[in-house]
């Protein structure tokens, strides 16, 4: 096990100071995701059976006061279910400029060792590289993965509404 660790300090440290910050991102993103599914799995069916109770509980199911109830229950299970995407979203279009600023401090590092060296010893180089190339690949990779399952989220969430709302009709009452 202490090797991985090493093995994980080795990258943090070629990747530079960014990819540090950019493993937090990653965190906070894959904290946000796991968080939403842990809400559809086991509170959303909680909230969808107290909306329900609530609609049943009701008498009249037609008029335009009732419509209004019906309305709001929707509405307040929708909330709850586009909870913190928007900051997901938020989290995802981060990582990527995470890693292009990691690619500007390594580019940065690589002109210096130009100016010092002359631009004559490439292995004086290769850190500034590395420091330019894996910080970018990290974002990429953090973003990609990020997106593809927030936009599943996302999409459960639209459909989960609309079933919610399909389900609170005066037939659904009875």
């Amino acid at each position: 096990m202490p090797e991985a660790f090493l093995r994980i300090r080795d990258f943090l440290e070629a990747g530079g100071g960014v990819l540090v910050v950019l493993a937090i991102a990653t965190a906070v993103l894959w904290t946000l995701l796991i968080e939403r599914l842990w809400y559809y799995r086991f509170g959303h069916p909680v909230e969808v059976k107290h909306a329900l109770e609530a609609w049943s509980r009701r008498r009249d199911h037609t008029s335009w006061s009732a419509n209004q109830v019906r309305r709001l229950l929707v509405s307040e299970v929708k909330l709850k279910l586009d909870d913190s995407l928007v900051f997901l979203k938020a989290v995802v279009a981060v990582c990527p400029l995470l890693g292009l600023l990691g690619t500007v401090t390594g580019m940065i590092e690589v002109f210096e060792v130009m100016a010092i060296t002359g631009g004559v010893n490439p292995r004086a180089m290769a850190a500034g590289v590395a420091k330019a190339t894996i910080p970018t690949m990290a974002g990429m990779v953090a973003a990609l993965s990020g997106l593809v399952v927030s936009a599943r989220i996302e999409r459960f969430a639209q459909a989960e509404g609309e079933r919610m709302a399909d389900r609170l009709t005066p037939e659904a009452a009875g």
